[in-house]
């Protein structure tokens, strides 16, 4: 079995794109206006209201939609759970699995990811399967939990003299975060050491989704860039990777999105541009048909021979990435076949607190095929077996070394294509405005 990973913000979403909307208004009888003020039936009509405009399939589903308020309008809601009830069993009927109802917990955990930013100690952490042990897998650079000392390595035995034993990856995870300025006492234990006691304040935290190395494997001079989300910040920190490595004499790039869900379209895009001079990168059509093509711009930052790592767990933005890159020639595709989502979400805000997303548009890569339920193949498959995945996700500082198969055939890849030995800067521009 593999050890439950959680990372600080999670980062689970399967979303191309956010955005915020604002509700429209349809026209309703005044008593009926009156009974939805500050109740639980105001945010069941927003969604409806949301649904209504926005909506990839303007058929609904077959669903009457129409109706589907009148009945919605109808029933009485004591509380708020019982408006998120009939709220999730409305979009249940339009059977799209990523058009879906965020209480505000869960909202706030989605906007921390697209920000790249939240607040806490800065660790990522990992429950042992096998003994339930938490442990650190990661501190966060200046990050409070990093200039306390924490190290990857590091169990947490208490959180505010809780026993994490009795925790799940869920409950660890709230337990550690918190406001800014509130602190958060912890117990650590680290092999060799007794066990010590560490108070740390919890601060405003930038996630890195981008963390990169130069690999020197024989005369080739690799680097390595593993992403793992699209936030608002990936693309500032894909260019600052790349800049870095190119520095350090890279031949070659290995850009590894396994395991990444995706995130922000127009942070896909940016980083495209930055790895592509020409072509198309992704159509994005709405539910009136029309199209919306993103180009290569010329600004991209290097031509160095490149290859991607994708596996079942790359979806999304990843895909719409991955995509370009193929369809365009401009990179070799390693591993296994991608997830296979081929749509566009917005995310809105309701009264409440909680949040919406809503599919709006379809997304095709350059050639046009329909990748949704079917993904991307690669161009070199590479499987990776049970074993090998559990150590990697045992042991992370075994990606991109011998143990990792899928890269060792990156590298042997890379090798055929006698990379040249000094990198070109002078396309190095900045993506983000």
């Amino acid at each position: 079995m593999k050890p439950q990973v959680k990372k600080f913000p999670v980062l689970k979403s399967l979303l191309a794109t956010l955005a915020t909307g604002s509700l429209l208004s349809f026209a309703i009888s005044p008593t009926v206006q009156a009974e939805m003020t500050d109740s639980p039936k105001m945010v069941v009509d927003e969604m409806w209201q949301i649904v209504n405009s926005e909506f990839v399939d303007r058929n609904f589903n077959q669903i009457n939609w129409q109706k589907k308020r009148e009945e919605l309008l109808n029933k009485n809601y004591n509380n708020k759970t019982q408006a998120y009830r009939a709220i999730n069993q409305a979009l249940k009927d339009l059977g799209d699995p990523y058009t879906r109802f965020l209480p505000p917990e869960q909202f706030e955990v989605l906007n921390s990811q697209t920000s790249g930013e939240t607040s806490g100690v800065g660790v990522r952490i990992a429950i042992d399967s096998r003994t339930q042990d938490l442990y650190i897998i990661d501190a966060i650079k200046k990050s409070p939990a990093a200039e306390a000392g924490l190290q990857r390595g590091d169990r947490i035995v208490r959180i505010d003299g809780k026993p994490t034993a009795l925790m799940d990856l869920d409950q660890a995870s709230e337990a550690l975060k918190g406001e800014v300025g509130t602190e958060v006492k912890l117990e650590i234990a680290r092999e060799k050491q007794s066990a010590f006691q560490v108070t740390i304040v919890r601060s405003e935290i930038e996630v890195p989704s981008v963390d990169f190395s130069l690999k020197k494997e024989g005369g080739l001079n690799v680097g390595y860039i593993k992403l793992d989300e699209f936030s608002s910040l990936a693309a500032q920190q894909m260019k600052d990777a790349i800049d870095q490595l190119q520095k350090q004499q890279a031949s070659a790039f290995v850009l590894d999105l396994r395991g990444n869900p995706g995130g922000l379209l127009f942070a896909s895009v940016d980083i495209a541009r930055m790895w592509m001079s020409e072509g198309e990168i992704v159509d994005v059509v709405d539910r009136r048909g029309g199209h919306r093509r993103f180009q290569a711009d010329n600004s991209a930052i290097t031509d160095l021979p490149l290859v991607v790592l994708v596996d079942g767990n790359s979806a999304s933005a990843s895909e719409i990435l991955a995509g370009a890159l193929k369809e365009n020639k401009r990179a070799t595709l390693v591993g296994t076949n991608t997830f296979g989502k081929g749509t566009v979400q917005s995310v809105h805000s309701l009264s409440d607190g909680s949040g919406l997303a809503v599919t709006i548009s379809r997304y095709y890569p350059p050639s046009g095929m329909n990748i949704n339920k079917k993904g991307i193949s690669p161009d070199i498959v590479q499987g990776i077996s049970r074993e090998e995945e559990y150590l990697l996700t045992q042991n992370p500082s075994l990606l991109a070394t011998k143990a990792d198969p899928q890269y060792s055939k990156a590298v042997t890849i890379l090798r055929t294509k006698n990379p040249i030995s000094s990198p070109n800067n002078s396309n190095s521009v900045s993506i983000l405005q």
